[in-house]
């Protein structure tokens, strides 16, 4: 199954309710989310930073992680930005494929 990094942002709306409903309500909201999507949620953390939490997920499709973000985004508490995970062997995978490319002037 794909994997994902899926940074959330939350706004000041969303901030005051993880405040009112601490960390665990978020993680337990967070894992419903994702395993109501088919997926599994591997592991979610808090942060400073660019982000307020960042997750890894496991996700059947694009499409339901798709879904995710727009539930995320609908709901005006938090925004997200997801990036697909490659396994080191997805990588290999990916070296091994002969590709033709020509770079801008050459």
């Amino acid at each position: 199954m794909p994997k994902y990094l899926v940074a959330v942002s939350y706004t000041a709306d969303g901030a005051r309710g993880v405040a009112k409903e601490g960390g665990n309500a978020r993680l337990q909201a967070a894992r419903d989310l994702v395993e109501g999507l088919g997926g599994t949620l591997e592991t979610m953390y808090f942060a400073f930073g660019d982000a307020d939490v960042y997750a890894i997920i496991d996700a059947p499709t694009q499409s339901d992680v798709a879904a995710a973000a727009l539930a995320l985004g609908a709901s005006g508490a938090a925004s997200t930005k997801t990036t697909v995970l490659l396994t080191p062997e997805e990588v290999d995978e990916a070296a091994r494929k002969a590709v033709s490319y020509r770079p801008p002037g050459a």
